[in-house]
């Protein structure tokens, strides 16, 4: 039988505190492969428990159930386990607070970040939640998260979109709804949420968002000010966020501004990672100053030293280290884990049959009926690409000489406060010919023009009375919003 060695260690005087370097301990202890080695240490890194095993205990962690994807009774869903067999998990909702969360998923090429993925999205679905989702790869990162195509249609998520301008109408989308939800309780005098009663918890998921977030994106500040809005005041609401991402420093993220409150208060899973990226979590305090985590190598298994006279030499590859992680703000944050081994041992012609299972049939939870007239055809079509865009930000903002806004017009303000996103980008063709009124303005007149209160319908009716092209009620709303405050 093979054993397993337990060594703890403490500090010799109250107030030291414990610091290590992993592969050095590993070469002390006459360890070759340091997937064997397994630390944990305390938060106050006076104590630590050094394991050691004769093979990776990471190998192999299986999925025996579909159904122990399911969120539990506090929120949170199974993802992997940890060395030691005990349960690696991720909170999605604190039914204490009612809260919903915000998720970090970081990774290099190739550390698993698509397979991770999945499994969190598996997991969302088969809990009732429902999931926006922009998969900037061009839907190659989760293809098996495809989208439904209208209200109550199959899919395994509601919404997915593939372009920077689909993810900008998400968010935008995601917004209106955040804000309606914040109208309507309270007005029932509701501080918290309260999951499923009546309203779904809801979850905008943005795969590759270092693409949307980097220096020169087209539309990263407007994307950051959602992003940040929605994780600052989505929570008590049961809007929740996620940006999965290949990062080697946060200010391919937005700026670490942007996302610092989301790293200390936020779920976080590290996998294979850049050393500055470490080197700046480190500094921002998400990890205790003492803490070091062992670096995530590419292949597990022991490596040797081949001298060119050995014939024998085995040239097999080693096996990859894929789905190993750090879950940062879980119970055992310097103790690595691993997500479940999903999928075909080898690539499928098209969609993996052993991934859709994990999704499981039917249709997804979607965004309440009670916000579809208010977040429009963008939604209610399942729209993408500039229509998607164009259909939550119909018609740029004129500028105060009367012309029209390009890739590069000036931005203006729309009512609360907020900025509008960015006309369409230079890149992407425009109308040779801009619509004399925007619909807002058209709404603006109409409200002008009585002095009485008037209803979203009685709007809509004399807005398409004016003369100018038709709209729809869903439009309407969308500027009736942006002009409140």
């Amino acid at each position: 039988m093979s054993t397993i060695y337990e060594l703890t260690v403490e500090a010799v005087e109250a107030g030291d505190v414990i610091t290590y370097h992993p592969v050095r301990l590993a070469n002390a202890l006459g360890i070759t492969d340091v997937n064997r080695l397994a630390i944990e240490v305390n938060t106050a890194l006076s104590k630590a428990l050094v394991t050691i095993y004769p093979h990776d205990p990471l190998a192999q962690v299986i999925l025996g159930d579909p159904q122990m994807l399911v969120m539990d009774d506090r929120g949170r869903i199974y993802i992997g386990r940890y060395h030691n067999g005990r349960p690696s998990l991720l909170r999605l909702y604190d039914p204490a607070s009612g809260s919903a969360q915000r998720l970090l998923l970081f990774g290099t090429t190739g550390a698993g970040k698509s397979t991770a993925g999945q499994i969190i999205l598996a997991a969302m679905k088969r809990s009732g939640i429902a999931v926006i989702y922009g998969d900037l790869k061009g839907g190659q990162s989760a293809p098996e998260a495809y989208g439904q195509t209208g209200h109550g249609s199959d899919g395994n998520v509601a919404w997915r979109v593939t372009t920077q301008e689909g993810v900008m109408a998400q968010l935008r989308t995601t917004w209106l709804t955040m804000m309606d939800r914040q109208e309507r309780y309270s007005r029932m005098g509701r501080s918290k949420f309260l999951k499923d009663r009546p309203d779904p918890l809801i979850y905008q998921i943005i795969d590759e968002a270092n693409r949307l977030l980097e220096k020169g994106a087209p539309y990263r500040d407007e994307a950051t000010f959602y992003i940040k809005d929605i994780g600052r005041t989505g929570r008590s609401l049961g809007v929740g966020i996620g940006l999965f991402a290949q990062a080697g420093h946060l200010e391919e993220m937005g700026g670490s501004d942007t996302l610092r409150a989301m790293l200390k208060e936020g779920e976080v899973i590290l996998l294979r990672w850049t050393s500055s990226m470490m080197k700046q979590l480190v500094t921002d305090g998400l990890l205790p100053a003492g803490m070091v985590l062992s670096p995530i190598p590419k292949y597990a298994g022991e490596v040797d030293l081949v001298s060119q006279f050995d014939e024998e030499h085995d040239d097999d590859d080693l096996p990859g280290t894929q789905g190993t992680a750090y879950n940062v703000n879980g119970r055992y944050p310097s103790s690595k884990m691993r997500f479940w081994n999903i999928g075909s041992a080898m690539p499928t012609e098209g969609l993996d049959p052993m991934i859709l299972d994990l999704y499981g049939p039917g249709a997804p939870a979607e965004i309440e009926e009670a916000a579809w007239d208010l977040i429009g055809d963008a939604y209610g079509q399942r729209l993408d690409g500039i229509e998607a865009y164009r259909a939550m930000f119909p018609e740029p903002e004129e500028d105060e000489d009367g012309e029209g806004g390009g890739g590069g017009g000036r931005k203006k303000k729309s009512g609360g406060g907020i900025r509008a996103a960015s006309p369409v980008p230079a890149s992407m063709p425009t109308e040779s010919k801009p619509r004399s009124r925007t619909i807002r303005d058209r709404v603006q007149a109409v409200l002008d023009a009585h002095d009485d209160p008037l209803d979203a319908l009685q709007i809509l009716e004399l807005v398409n009375a004016d003369g100018d092209r038709p709209v729809k009620l869903g439009s309407v709303r969308n500027a009736l919003t942006t002009l409140k405050g």
